[in-house]
């Protein structure tokens, strides 16, 4: 964990008393965690999560809990945050955002097969299509306008041809991005290591998406191609055709798929791939001092944008027939 904030078992019964989810029996501390902290926290009512909020403000935490509770209200499988007994999802601890969240059985998977890719897409259909209705609005903090900026700040951390890529790809984004394609309510981060898993005995089943800490509104066709360059692998970081192809197929049944849409793959998969690329960038050469980040390597998301840019042709006929 890159920040922990302590919460003695006496502190932790406080909490709790003001939920109707019982008595504590036990709880740890998740160790996985990036910029939260997070407990498993058992009782005799049920399992959660206890996350206390290290960067983000009150007001923020707001529109995420919200939202998680309005998606899991429209039959989205995912986590859904615990209301007190004055019906609030958020309080303070130590001066910091604190929440219970349901805890999901299951967990991740480190290799996805086209199954794994089917099923993801069936959840992002049903997440986009719920989020439609959903009247709070939140501009994407890392959207173009970030990525602008965050790219000034680290080329010279660059060598000429990561310059050169960089400065290219920023420009080809300026108009791509800002292109008139269907929006709304995006996870923005919806990884492997955000999604649990289920081992049903026969095959492992979905069971629900987490962390929506960096939702936002935004182009739906790029949080699909988000999760693509991260679930629609193939071992050298280039993209699985029938993986691609079955995350689409099943999203399609519950957001269609614009026509239009299809011309956008390829430039939304190179913003997937340029917003990741050069936030690893920034957590290598700008750690945020004081704290212990599980610093990523950058290097993975520079292949895999070099190879979606030498590619772009041929990822355009990626899509459902």
């Amino acid at each position: 964990m890159s920040v922990y904030t302590i919460i003695e078992e006496d502190e932790l019964k406080r909490f709790l008393s003001n939920y109707d989810v019982g008595q504590l029996d036990s709880y740890q501390g998740i160790s996985d965690g990036i910029e939260n902290t997070n407990y498993f926290v058992d009782t005799d009512k049920g399992r959660f999560v206890l996350t206390i909020f290290e960067q983000h403000s009150f007001e923020e935490m707001q529109y995420y809990l919200n939202l998680m509770h309005h998606l899991a209200d429209h039959q989205v499988p995912s986590a859904n945050p615990v209301a007190d007994r004055q019906g609030h999802y958020l309080s303070l601890f130590k001066d910091k955002p604190i929440a219970l969240v349901e805890r999901l059985n299951g967990g991740s998977i480190t290799r996805p097969t086209v199954e794994h890719c089917a099923q993801l897409g069936t959840a992002m259909g049903k997440m986009h299509s719920a989020g439609l209705s959903f009247t709070s609005r939140q501009p994407n903090p890392r959207g173009p306008a970030w990525c602008q900026q965050t790219a000034q700040l680290v080329m010279q951390k660059l060598s000429a041809d990561e310059q050169s890529m960089l400065d290219n790809e920023v420009h080809f984004q300026k108009e791509k991005r800002h292109a008139d394609l269907p929006r709304g309510v995006i996870h923005a981060d919806l990884f492997r290591d955000n999604a649990l898993w289920q081992d049903s005995g026969e095959q492992v089943q979905f069971s629900g998406i987490i962390d929506f800490y960096y939702s936002c509104d935004d182009v739906l066709l790029y949080d699909l191609a988000v999760s693509a360059n991260d679930w629609c692998l193939n071992d050298d970081f280039s993209l699985n055709r029938e993986k691609v192809v079955a995350l689409l197929e099943h999203y399609h049944a519950y957001r269609p798929l614009a026509g239009h849409e299809q011309q956008y793959w390829p430039a939304m998969l190179r913003a997937g791939a340029l917003r990741f690329w050069l936030s690893r960038l920034y957590d290598k050469h700008f750690p945020r001092e004081g704290e212990l980040v599980h610093t990523k390597n950058p290097d993975e998301f520079r292949i895999i944008l070099a190879d979606r840019i030498a590619h772009n042709d041929r990822y355009l006929d990626f899509w459902p027939q």
